[in-house]
């Protein structure tokens, strides 16, 4: 089974704590919300998360000390957040052992891409495991799993899930995914792409699992997060 990265989000605003926790949740984290710096201390030890979005301004006590106080027990990477865009501000974050800096009012994308990064550099050898909302493939592994439930899969389905990962949102025409997943030249005519989709399906969309792979009429397949219930 796959164990999500877990994401402690720091944040005394109800609204921007619960927006920052759906685009986690939604891109495939486990989150857990404090709302203090006392409680964000106490959920850091009792957690170990392996990321802490941390904003500046806390009641109780405030980003910098709690930034400072974690530091001096773990290296877990720290993206502060604030209204504050002064350099002096920034450098008093960084200083205190904030890994990132990230300015409020933010785009989620921007968010997402800085969580990504600062995990990645945590394992930089650690292995690759690509995560669409609930949909987790560890590529050295060629292990699949949805919602943390194991899926069996074949090599050739692997490759084909692997690759609608890496282009996800994207639609891929069948005779794409048959150059870049079969090697195959595209003036073949194979049904395979379709066969390998409907197994891919047979096997994700169990125990009313929304549906990921999408056909897109006229032009292929298109992987997605399902739409937030």
């Amino acid at each position: 089974m796959f164990v999500k990265p877990r994401v402690l989000v720091v944040e005394d605003d109800e609204r921007i704590a619960a927006t920052v926790r759906r685009a986690l949740v939604y891109e495939g984290y486990d989150v857990d919300v404090a709302t203090d710096g006392a409680i964000a201390l106490s959920e850091a030890r009792r957690l170990s998360p392996d990321l802490i979005v941390l904003d500046l301004m806390l009641p109780e006590i405030d980003g910098i000390e709690v930034c400072r106080r974690i530091r001096k027990h773990s290296d877990v990477p720290i993206l502060m957040l604030t209204a504050r865009d002064g350099v002096a501000d920034r450098v008093e974050g960084l200083d205190s052992g904030a890994d990132d800096y990230l300015v409020k009012p933010f785009a989620h994308e921007e968010l997402l891409a800085r969580v990504r990064s600062l995990l990645r550099r945590r394992h930089p050898q650690g292995r690759e495991v690509l995560v669409v909302g609930p949909l987790s493939a560890d590529v050295d592994a060629m292990e699949v799993s949805f919602d943390g439930d194991v899926v069996a899969t074949t090599a050739l389905e692997f490759k084909l899930l692997e690759y609608f990962m890496r282009n996800r949102r994207v639609v891929l025409s069948r005779s794409r995914i048959l150059e870049e997943v079969w090697g195959l030249d595209t003036d073949t005519t194979s049904n395979v792409v379709d066969v390998y989709v409907r197994y891919l399906r047979q096997k994700l969309e169990v125990d009313e699992h929304p549906r990921m792979i999408h056909t897109v009429r006229g032009a292929g397949y298109m992987l997605k997060e399902p739409e937030p219930r």
